[in-house]
């Protein structure tokens, strides 16, 4: 059953911050994973779940900053992953079933944004190769863990979308390299796969969802130069955020809200922001935000699936 793109009227919103949506929220217990979560957004998720006494799992292409970064976050444990590596992913979710832990959260956190045009595995555009089938591929490994945990998994995705549907003639960029369409493609995926995932695996307890965190200055604008910050309307005269960006903390509440909040019981698919439910984009400014039908659409969800699956050989769904 397909979730509307309706607000669920939370009492949340923009200013909200990870403690506050995990405001009587226990997680101990729970094993959380966090793709990303020693960095930027990624690193106030991971600090949030430990603070609710969730044990975090930070895979980490560098593990020895991870580690630095994460040295006074209890509760948390590094592993090395390079999402770009097929076999580094398929490696590290075999170290992980080992275990024999379940998983209740997953949230693919990590990415990269504007990027110099990059090649990686089979000659993958790197921004749909990082940002979308690294994590595509991180689930269906670790789908044993997840189905045990009745997971949610928390795509984060972004209203970069709206600049770009799935290229299906071309995701790779074979030809007309653009950085920002690349990264806006991969977000579309992101939300795609939301879509594609629950609705695959819903019936196996396993929930999914995509959020926009909203607009925020984090290492991971690395690749735009800093006079590019004020053409694109970033920051002030002074260099400071300009007007509705969110800090770190604000920015990771939705999806530590969409990862747990019991008001998402019973739903799925769908594309939140500022700790809600979001509503069709009814324009194109990216700071109101709401989500494009692109990025919703059942057909293209599942197409993108059949792509993915292709593409990596992996499809434990279907």
């Amino acid at each position: 059953m397909i979730t509307k793109q309706t607000r669920i009227g939370t009492g949340f919103g923009a200013h909200s911050t990870a403690d506050d949506v995990l405001a009587g929220v226990d997680l101990r217990g729970t094993t959380a994973l966090v793709t990303g979560g020693h960095s930027g957004l990624g690193l106030e998720t991971t600090r949030a779940l430990a603070r609710a006494g969730a044990h975090v799992v930070v895979p980490a292409r560098r593990p020895a900053t991870a580690e630095l970064a994460l040295h006074d976050v209890p509760g948390t444990e590094v592993r090395a992953l390079d999402l770009a590596d097929p076999a580094g992913v398929r490696a590290f979710c075999a170290g992980f079933l080992a275990t024999g832990r379940p998983l209740g959260i997953l949230v693919n956190g990590a990415g990269i944004m504007a990027c110099p045009e990059t090649r990686v595995g089979p000659g993958w555009e790197a921004h749909f190769a990082v940002n979308h089938l690294g994590h595509f591929a991180l689930v269906q490994h670790l789908l044993p863990a997840l189905t045990a945990g009745g997971a949610r998994v928390v795509s984060v995705s972004s209203s970069g979308h709206f600049l770009s549907d799935i290229r299906w003639d071309d995701p790779h960029f074979r030809a007309g390299y653009d950085r920002w369409r690349a990264y806006a493609q991969s977000k579309t995926a992101n939300a795609l796969f939301a879509v594609g995932l629950d609705g695959l695996a819903a019936d196996r307890g396993v929930r999914a969802f995509a959020v926009h965190p909203g607009s925020i200055l984090t290492p991971l604008q690395r690749h735009v130069p800093r006079e590019e910050w004020s053409a694109l309307g970033w920051v002030t005269a002074r260099g400071e955020p300009a007007e509705g960006f969110k800090t770190p903390e604000q920015g990771a509440a939705t999806a530590v809200w969409a990862a747990t909040s019991p008001l998402l019981d019973g739903l799925g698919g769908v594309y939140c922001q500022d700790g809600d439910v979001a509503e069709p984009a009814a324009g194109d400014d990216m700071l109101i935000g709401g989500v494009k039908p692109w990025a919703v659409d059942p057909a293209s969800a599942s197409r993108l699936w059949e792509l993915s699956a292709r593409l990596t050989g992996l499809d434990a769904l279907r």
